[in-house]
């Protein structure tokens, strides 16, 4: 005799069958990371991610992380050095899924994900945590004020990179304003700002935010020719920069940070007092 409560129950579980077995276009699972990749100058549909760049992106933003936690439990000067190698992680990730052509959208949505972590959330965390908190709502406005800014600044920077001048970024780039962030609490690591200089500090932390969604433009130097060959005092020099920053990392790298920061606004301002009366730079 036929049961209609058992035929129900037969078609309900063809129906969860079909459900955990359904495909996408391609004939492949619904729960695999599918998109189209260049390789060897032709795109191709792959399943998965590449392992490679994409383990280094996750090192970076391991890194970030970690200045996070360490920032938090008052190790201010290992969350500044975390940063900073969080920055020669990110510089890496890329170049490498080129060299091995394992370049992807999914890379570059992850590595700008990992970038808000280390530049975005770990200064700010790390600032407020030694430097902005005896502002309260005011520093940990100052410090929000930057995280925001970062957020804004990697997502224009998402949208445009295919109709920018990629000798320029427009605004600030935050591993640049994070590296004068870490290098500022690296060599002030040892102290405990008073009132006034926390202010200070939350002026500069709320003005690299600025910078970094301003229409400045700062050189991005990838019109550099690294490959080819350059005189022999150029790498003296090189090894002499060595040296004077491994004697003084933290006073050193916060004088380039800072000094590449100020570029922009100084190239800016210098534009406009030569541009003659009535030009509106355009």
């Amino acid at each position: 005799m036929h049961d209609p409560d058992s035929a129900h129950i037969n078609t309900s579980s063809a129906a969860e069958e079909g459900i955990a077995n359904a495909v996408i276009p391609g004939n492949l699972p619904v729960d695999e990371h599918v998109e189209e990749v260049s390789e060897n100058g032709k795109k191709v549909r792959r399943r998965g991610v590449y392992l490679l760049p994409n383990l280094i992106t996750t090192a970076a933003m391991f890194s970030g992380f970690f200045a996070i936690i360490s920032g938090v439990n008052g190790s201010f000067e290992q969350a500044a050095i975390a940063i900073f190698i969080a920055q020669v992680l990110d510089g890496f990730d890329g170049r490498v899924a080129r060299m091995t052509n394992t370049t992807s959208a999914f890379g570059v949505q992850y590595d700008s994900l990992s970038d808000m972590v280390s530049f975005g959330m770990a200064p700010a965390i790390v600032m407020f945590s030694w430097g902005l908190e005896p502002l309260g709502k005011a520093g940990w406005a100052a410090a929000f004020i930057y995280t925001a800014c970062a957020a804004m600044r990697l997502a224009r920077f998402n949208t445009q990179v295919d109709t920018v001048d990629k000798r320029f970024f427009v605004g600030l780039a935050s591993p640049a304003a994070a590296a004068v962030v870490a290098s500022t609490i690296w060599l002030g690591s040892e102290i405990r700002p008073n009132f006034q200089f926390s202010l200070l500090l939350a002026l500069l932390t709320a003005g690299l935010g600025f910078l970094m969604v301003s229409n400045i433009r700062y050189n991005s130097f990838k019109g550099l020719g690294l490959k080819g060959r350059v005189p022999f005092v150029a790498m003296l020099v090189a090894v002499v920069a060595f040296v004077v920053i491994t004697i003084k990392p933290a006073l050193m790298l916060l004088i380039i940070a800072c000094g590449y920061a100020l570029s922009g606004p100084l190239i800016w301002f210098k534009a406009r007092a030569q541009q003659p009366n009535g030009s509106n730079g355009e």
